[in-house]
């Protein structure tokens, strides 16, 4: 079992639901996040009024999966982020689970 980490931008979140489904991952949890490309976007957030928004909408999505669900999804990621028109893809990543109750 390993944990699965999935961002997207809020404009995806139901192709990446699709793609879970598709791939077989039932269970899994979400949070709304702000992505931030650049340095300077950053640290314009951090001031006490910013001037602009402050990142894009997103979100986190996280699993832990058996491995060959995580495969299932990686190609089906793949396969999506391919045909892009932005510069904001699917991203995905996978992380070994050492111990887990």
């Amino acid at each position: 079992m390993k944990l699965l980490i999935v961002t997207v931008v809020h404009e995806f979140e139901k192709e990446i639901l699709r793609l879970f489904k598709e791939a077989k991952i039932d269970s899994f949890s979400s949070s709304g996040i702000d992505g931030y490309k650049n340095h300077t976007e950053v640290l314009r957030a951090a001031s006490w009024f910013p001037s602009e928004k402050e990142g894009v909408e997103s979100s986190l999505f996280f699993s832990f999966v058996e491995e060959d669900k995580i495969d299932a999804l990686f190609i089906l990621i793949t396969k999506f982020n391919t045909n892009l028109k932005t510069s904001n893809p699917i991203k995905a990543a996978v992380v070994p689970i050492e111990r887990a109750i």
